[in-house]
């Protein structure tokens, strides 16, 4: 299968609305590595999200909410954040 922008800022926004954990992204992103097969004309840009994905349970690399922004900004998305009570 091969992994296009889209499956990478939909892996991304399952993890920041909780659909998805962060060992779940991580192993998601452990595997998409292994396999290497990145859609050609964003190879280089998937190749390098992805492979700092793997890393995110790593204490010195971890993720943040900026890197999660950044990532979806050069996969051609905007992101937006809601608020809303708890009930």
């Amino acid at each position: 299968m091969v992994i296009k922008r889209e499956d990478v800022a939909r892996k991304l926004e399952d993890y920041l609305h909780q659909r998805l954990t962060l060992s779940e992204l991580v192993d998601w992103a452990e595997e998409a590595m292994q396999e290497g097969n990145f859609d050609e004309p964003d190879f280089e840009m998937l190749r390098d999200i992805v492979s700092r994905l793997g890393l995110a349970d790593v204490r010195a690399f971890g993720l943040t909410w900026e890197d999660c922004s950044n990532y979806l900004t050069h996969l051609g998305y905007r992101v937006n954040v809601e608020i809303l009570p708890s009930r």
